[in-house]
């Protein structure tokens, strides 16, 4: 089965955003394909290394803002 990387990309920058700290990092446990594609669109910052996080962008952290809320905030009523 094929899959659509564009929205695992979009998911996963949403997991990131959920997971969100110091401003700008997030807990790098995702896919590491994934982490690439992200870093090499320039969202976050490199995934490689001990580190286990990861730093958004300013790019990221709006991207990642705006899917997040695209699809996990409530609708008013």
């Amino acid at each position: 089965m094929k899959f659509g990387t564009e929205k695992i990309d979009d998911a996963t920058l949403e997991l990131l955003y959920l997971t969100l700290h110091d401003c700008n990092r997030a807990w790098k446990g995702h896919d590491w394909d994934t982490l690439d594609r992200l870093h090499d669109k320039g969202l976050i910052g490199s995934p490689a290394g001990k580190v286990k996080s990861v730093t958004f962008t300013d790019e990221g952290l709006r991207r990642a803002k705006e899917v997040f809320e695209a699809m996990f905030a409530k609708k008013k009523t």
